[in-house]
């Protein structure tokens, strides 16, 4: 079972970037980084609204996404296909074929929640704090390579 990391706090960042650099410094400066381990506080779910949709988006998505599908198929029906003289002919089939059907589920989708939600999103787990941890006994290097790191 996962379990949360015991040690002592080195430092603590506002962003998760702040604290990967500070594992860098420490990486690079020769500290056993496998004793350290960050940790994210106050963890809270953000969606982000990254557009209105609309049924000429939601069939371009589904079209696109289909499309993805039908390039895959194409690839492996190239792979175990012996007679390769049509190949560009079922690329193009493949790929029409499964934007068409992307485009169609996409769209029924779309119609059936079409009350529910009429956006699209990205949902994300953020942090509000990171702290950088360690072993007690590795605290005081730590926090010195840190400090010397910067001045």
């Amino acid at each position: 079972m996962p379990e949360i990391p015991k040690g002592e706090i080195v430092s603590t960042y506002d962003r998760y970037e702040h604290a990967k650099h500070a594992v860098d410094v420490l990486a690079r400066a020769g500290f056993p980084v496998q004793q350290i381990s960050i940790v994210g506080n106050d963890v809270r779910s953000v969606e982000r609204v990254t557009g209105r949709l609309t049924y000429g988006r939601v069939a371009l998505m589904g079209a696109l996404s289909g499309a993805y599908l039908g390039l895959f198929l194409g690839v492996l029906l190239f792979i175990f296909q012996p007679d390769n003289a049509a190949i560009l002919g079922v690329f193009v089939s493949a790929l029409v074929i499964g934007a068409g059907f992307g485009m169609l589920f996409g769209v029924l989708s779309y119609a059936m929640n079409r009350n529910r939600r009429d956006f699209s999103s990205v949902m994300q787990m953020v942090a509000t704090r990171y702290d950088v941890i360690t072993e007690p006994e590795l605290v005081h290097r730590a926090r010195q390579t840190l400090t010397d790191s910067v001045g």
